[in-house]
């Protein structure tokens, strides 16, 4: 007796069916054994290597460049017909591609490359990083310590690079750069990028054991309207200044007190009392002293001159001084004459982080000169008790 049609012809399509299944399973799979892992460097600015534009922008994942598009007519489409290359990430939603043929890829083998290019932590790994004394190893077996990683100095930005280093290892300014999603609440891209690059430092499954803040000084350029570039060297001080303020502009602070992260942790208040000396004809019991209370971000101080004659047996001494001295400037009692006035510092709040700018160069009308004097500060417990501090 025949068996019904309908039955006939369900049975008749399994087979082919689970083949087609089994085909499509083999043919995601095809060209994964061609990354190279080792030419993958995700810390460069993402734009095409052709057409330099930072829209829809792939990585390679056999040699590492940059390209645009995946359709027809991308430069990644021509990329893949022209070099044999096949497998492609999207630098924004991290989803793979194979070129031509324009199929997605999602396979578990995929995901450190995913990581790498992302890094996330969670808040229990955050909490635990100045605990975590853990060696990882990078793709050549080498170990490194997460957070105690170079920066590269990619022409002359060792200057920025200093600076970095120091923030990124402050654990207030650490934890809340990593854990905030900025790109997802639309912050500016010089918040963004500071963001990525710290979470790149501290990344426990990097490929290699440096990182290049590229991203992060190529927009450091832009919003600084090139006052800063890679190319040339700058004051660090100058640097600090305006990067923090331009950090707790695009996070939105204001003029109030503890209206960002950055004002929290690093602004204090210093009073500072002057006194006019440019009056003719009047003595300086006739010029009172007026007072006005200024938020800061650092704390400028003074070192005493170097000698300018030394005798022979101290000509390799390096002058000392202890940074209690030069704290002395904000007694509230010192009295300093700059530009026809006469200046007493007291401070009136301390930041819970405070920063201190110790003034070693100074110009005269032929060149800079640097002032070689030590400073010797304790490595805790610093004793502020000589400050004049008015809460």
């Amino acid at each position: 007796m025949d068996e019904p049609s309908a039955k006939r012809a369900r049975l008749d399509s399994t087979p082919s069916e689970t083949i087609q299944i089994k085909k499509n399973e083999d043919t995601t799979d095809l060209y994964l054994d061609t990354i190279d892992r080792h030419m993958l460097d995700f810390d460069f600015e993402k734009v095409c290597s052709v057409s330099l534009s930072q829209i829809n922008v792939y990585a390679c994942l056999t040699c590492g460049k940059y390209y645009q598009g995946r359709g027809k007519s991308s430069h990644a489409y021509f990329h893949s017909m022209d070099k044999d290359h096949h497998v492609f990430i999207n630098l924004k939603t991290l989803k793979v591609y194979v070129l031509p043929d324009g199929y997605e890829v999602d396979n578990p083998s995929l995901n450190d490359i995913k990581y790498v290019l992302n890094p996330i932590l969670t808040k229990q790994q955050v909490h635990k990083l100045d605990q975590n004394l853990k060696m990882s190893y990078d793709l050549n077996n080498k170990k490194y310590l997460p957070g105690f990683v170079g920066l590269n100095n990619i022409k002359a930005n060792d200057y920025v690079n200093v600076i970095i280093q120091s923030l990124a290892h402050i654990p207030s300014i650490r934890d809340y750069f990593i854990l905030e999603d900025f790109e997802k609440k639309g912050y500016p891209q010089l918040v963004c990028r500071f963001g990525a690059l710290i979470r790149k430092m501290w990344n426990p499954k990097a490929f290699k054991g440096q990182v290049s803040p590229h991203e992060l000084l190529q927009e450091i350029s832009n919003a600084s309207q090139k006052k800063f570039k890679l190319t040339e060297q700058s004051n660090a001080i100058d640097f600090l200044s305006w990067f923090l303020n331009t950090l707790h502009r695009d996070l939105g602070g204001t003029r109030k007190k503890n209206s960002s992260i950055i004002y929290k942790q690093f602004q204090g208040e210093v009073k500072v009392e002057s006194q006019d000396l440019s009056a003719d004809n009047s003595s300086l019991e006739d010029n009172p002293f007026k007072s006005v209370v200024s938020p800061f971000l650092f704390l400028a101080l003074d070192l005493p001159p170097a000698p300018l004659y030394q005798d022979e047996k101290e000509k390799d001494i390096i002058p000392q001084v202890p940074l209690t001295t030069i704290l002395g400037k904000f007694d509230g009692q010192k009295v300093q004459e700059v530009a026809n006035e006469r200046r007493k510092y007291s401070i009136i709040r301390l930041p819970e982080l405070l920063i201190f700018h110790i003034k070693r160069f100074h110009k005269n009308n032929w060149a800079s000169e640097k002032n070689p004097t030590i400073v010797n500060f304790p490595i805790k417990n610093l004793d502020m008790s000589n400050c004049k501090i008015r809460r």
